[in-house]
């Protein structure tokens, strides 16, 4: 089967976290519990707590089977994709049925928002790593920075990832999103802390943006003060950020892939959307590369009326003529 014709799958990703990561997909795109203002993906289309069967957990298995068989085992096999994995009511199904598949670790990539859920937990106790998110020390910060559904609260969101930490036999790498001026001032940075010493997990990886983000305020943290916030933080702390490792790829290497998107971008300036829908590869993956060509110089970025918009730079495109 091409890349194109799986529908829920997507990758092999390099992952910055997960090393080479084959990426399942468990909702439509953009359904969600928050809005997130740095989002890479845009605004949330279909914000809900609902939990129930978005993607058929039995389609995802028959194409898991098929991509398996034809490459080289990844890193992790992620259960992440264009929203809020958890949301799906199978997720527990799944987890099992790729246990039972493969010895290929399994990561839950989760905003942590529905950990207070008995049921959630329980989905999700099979999984050998779980990676939940926390972008705030506060309930005002909570609304403004991640825009949750209207019935998650702070406190019910801080308490459902730490009692899941708690009982959860493998590892919970907890993720800081960091934006300058709002989250990034030292005294809300500390609250932040407070919640993760609270917490406890085996790891703590700080970020900030680093691609597009839904709101143009959304600013990244520079590398040095996120290093000065480190010092924060308790425990086993990273950062992440990709400012750290200026100018890497993260091991991109699909040069098909790499083509196809220039050839549609000399011809017109697009979205990730619309590349993603134009070469029928998934948008997460499409990120990656579109990533990996605009640190090499062959795409540039463009924003209008609040879209980004990527366009293959001209002496990119002088140059790929002649071969």
């Amino acid at each position: 089967m091409k890349e194109s014709g799986y529908k829920h799958l997507y990758g092999l990703v390099p992952s910055r976290r997960l090393g080479r990561s084959l990426g399942i997909d468990l909702v439509p795109f953009k359904t969600c519990t928050y809005d997130c203002v740095y989002c890479q993906l845009g605004r949330t289309t279909k914000r809900t707590i609902q939990r129930k069967e978005y993607v058929p957990i039995e389609e995802i298995v028959l194409e898991l089977e098929e991509k398996l068989a034809g490459i080289d085992a990844p890193d992790y096999i992620s259960l992440a994709g264009s929203g809020e994995p958890t949301l799906n009511s199978g997720i527990g199904s799944l987890i099992r049925k790729i246990k039972d598949m493969t010895k290929i670790p399994v990561a839950v990539l989760t905003n942590g928002s529905l950990l207070w859920l008995r049921e959630v937990q329980d989905a999700l106790d099979a999984a050998d790593l779980v990676l939940p998110s926390l972008d705030a020390g506060s309930d005002a910060l909570f609304r403004q920075v991640n825009r949750p559904h209207r019935s998650l609260w702070f406190a019910q969101m801080v308490d459902g990832i730490a009692g899941f930490t708690k009982r959860f036999q493998g590892e919970i790498w907890l993720e800081v999103f960091l934006l300058a001026g709002v989250t990034a001032i030292p005294a809300d940075a500390q609250k932040i802390a407070a919640m993760v010493e609270r917490i406890g997990p085996a790891r703590t990886q700080i970020n900030t943006v680093t691609r597009p983000p839904t709101e143009t305020y959304a600013s990244p943290v520079p590398f040095d003060q996120l290093r000065k916030l480190k010092d924060l933080f308790p425990g086993h702390v990273e950062i992440i950020s990709e400012a750290e490792w200026p100018g890497t790829t993260w091991g991109l290497k699909d040069e098909t892939n790499t083509e196809n998107i220039l050839a549609l971008l000399r011809r017109r300036p697009c979205t990730s959307g619309d590349v993603a829908k134009g070469l029928g590869i998934h948008a997460l993956a499409i990120l990656k590369h579109l990533d990996a060509l605009t640190q090499e110089g062959q795409v540039a970025i463009t924003r209008i009326d609040g879209q980004t918009f990527y366009t293959a730079t001209g002496t990119n495109a002088k140059k790929d003529s002649h071969t």
